[in-house]
Order: structure tokens, then C-alpha cells, then sequence
């Protein structure tokens, strides 16, 4: 029994050795320093979003805020799950109008 038990433990160790030795040749050395420098292109992120807000500003500049918040592009930017979510809180408002305060308490 313990020649067995012992015939296990070499089977683990040498799986073990044999499962290190492919994982160091299967991934490359990591290199602590980057190839390229990140920061141009988070300035180019970075300023595209501010021409893109700028845009959707001189658009919605002459139209009312309402008609903003409604119009199909921001309804459609957000998901259906927050729509069935308000749906929900909604409905169960309408039907149980004494938790209102609760909510009030909250938020």
C-alpha cells in the first residue's frame, strides 16, 4: 500500500513538472516595458469624444430639452433592461402607492 501511495505522489510531482515545463513554453516571457506609449492615443480618444459632444451639442442647441431627452438616438442608447426595470418600478408604484415614501427615503 504505501509503495502505491508513494508511486501516486512521483505520478503528481512529475505531472506537475510536466505541466510547468509546457506552461513556461506555451507563454511567452512577459516584458514589464511597453511596446508603444499609450498616452497619444488616449489624447486622440479623448479629444474625438469632445468633437462628438460638441457636435451633439450644436445640434440639440436649437431644439428643447424635452424633445432632447426623448428623441430616438438617446432612447435608443439606452439598454431594454433599464426600460423593463423602470417598467417595474413603475408598475409597482401604481400598485402600491404607500411605498412611495420608502423609495423617497433611498434615493
Amino acid at each position: 500500500m504505501g509503495s502505491q501511495a508513494m508511486n501516486k505522489q512521483e505520478m503528481n510531482e512529475q505531472e506537475q513538472r510536466k505541466l510547468a515545463d509546457l506552461l513556461q513554453r506555451s507563454l511567452p516571457p512577459m516584458n514589464p516595458e511597453l511596446d508603444r506609449d499609450l498616452w497619444p492615443k488616449m489624447l486622440q480618444r479623448i479629444m474625438l469624444h469632445r468633437i462628438m459632444l460638441h457636435r451633439i451639442d450644436e445640434r440639440a442647441r436649437d431644439r428643447h430639452w424635452l424633445a432632447v431627452l426623448f428623441s430616438p438616438s438617446a432612447l435608443s442608447a439606452v439598454p431594454w433592461f433599464d426600460w423593463a426595470l423602470l417598467a417595474v418600478v413603475i408598475v409597482g408604484l401604481c400598485i402600491f402607492p404607500r411605498s412611495i415614501p420608502i423609495w423617497l427615503y433611498h434615493f
